[in-house]
C-alpha cells in the first residue's frame, strides 16, 4: 500500500504504521500490533484512540480484552471528502490503491464478525458503508426517530442524496411519536405502536449486517455481520411492516 498517501492525508507516522499493520494482519490485539510495528504499547493505545475517533478503526471487547479491526478501506475516501479541502488529487490516487487494499482486507476479514463504533465519525462510517456495498439495494430500519438528520444534518443531507442517486430504498418503521415530523425523502415509512417507543435505539439491516445504534448523549453502534442473522431480522421487519405498523 502507498504509505505516502496516508501521510499526506494527515496521519502521523505511528498511525500509518498501525493502520498498515491492521491491514496486513487483520483483527489484532495491542500485543500483536506491538510485535508487528515495534511501537511501545503505551503509544499504541493513543494511536488507536485517534484512529477510532477518525472512524478508521473499530474494536470488539471479549473477556475484558479488546481486538482492533480496520473499518472498510473505503472510509479513507469518505474521510477525505469530509475534510472539504483541496485533497482531490490524493483521493484520486487513493482510489487507484483501493482494489489491492480491498483484496488484502477481504483475505484477513473473519466470515462472522462483530464490531463496535463510537462517536459521530463512527456513526458516519457505518452509514457510508451502507452506500459502498454495490449489492445493497434495500435498508431496513426498526425504531427510526430521525436521530441522524437532527444530530448530523449536513452529513445526512449529502448521504441521502447519494442514496437516492444509487436507487437504494429505505424501509423505516418509525416511532409513533414521530408522526407528522417525518421528511418525505427518507423513503418508505410506517409507524410502530407506542409500545415500541423507549430509549433512543435503532436497529438497521443492510446486506449481511445488523446494526444496533444508541443515539443518547454518547453515540454508539454495535455491528454484527452474519447472513443468517440479517435474513432473520429482515423477516421480522416484514412481519411488523405487514401486521403491526400503520401508515
Amino acid at each position: 500500500m502507498n504509505k505516502e498517501l496516508l501521510r499526506r492525508m494527515g496521519l502521523s507516522p505511528g498511525e500509518v504504521r498501525v493502520y498498515e499493520a491492521l491491514l496486513a494482519t487483520g483483527p489484532s490485539s495491542t500485543n500483536k500490533i506491538h510485535e508487528k510495528t515495534g511501537i511501545e504499547r503505551r503509544n499504541i493505545y493513543d494511536i488507536l484512540n485517534k484512529l477510532i475517533d477518525r472512524g478508521l478503526v473499530t474494536y470488539i471487547e471479549e473477556n475484558k480484552k479488546r481486538t482492533f479491526h480496520l473499518a472498510s478501506p473505503e472510509k479513507l475516501v469518505d474521510y477525505l471528502e469530509e475534510k472539504e479541502s483541496d485533497l482531490e488529487q490524493i483521493k484520486s490516487e487513493l482510489k487507484q490503491e483501493l482494489p489491492a487494499m480491498r483484496e488484502v482486507f477481504q483475505q484477513t476479514k473473519p466470515s462472522l464478525s462483530a464490531e463496535v463504533y463510537r462517536g459521530a465519525e463512527g456513526i458516519k462510517t457505518i452509514w457510508q458503508d451502507m452506500l459502498n456495498h454495490k449489492e445493497v439495494k434495500e435498508i431496513f430500519w426498526f425504531g427510526s426517530g430521525g436521530y441522524v438528520p437532527r444530530k448530523l444534518p449536513t452529513f445526512w443531507h449529502h448521504w441521502n442524496k447519494k442514496r437516492l442517486q444509487r436507487k437504494i430504498e429505505s424501509y423505516h418503521l418509525y416511532r409513533t411519536e414521530m408522526k407528522g415530523q417525518i421528511p418525505e425523502e427518507v423513503g418508505k415509512v410506517k409507524c410502530l405502536p407506542k409500545e415500541f417507543s423507549g430509549a433512543p435505539t435503532v436497529i438497521c439491516v443492510y446486506g449481511n449486517r445488523v446494526v444496533n445504534f444508541l443515539f443518547g448523549e454518547d453515540l454508539f453502534a454495535f455491528v454484527i455481520e452474519s447472513k443468517e442473522l440479517a435474513d432473520n431480522y429482515r423477516a421480522y421487519h416484514h412481519y411488523l411492516w405487514e401486521n403491526v405498523a400503520s401508515d
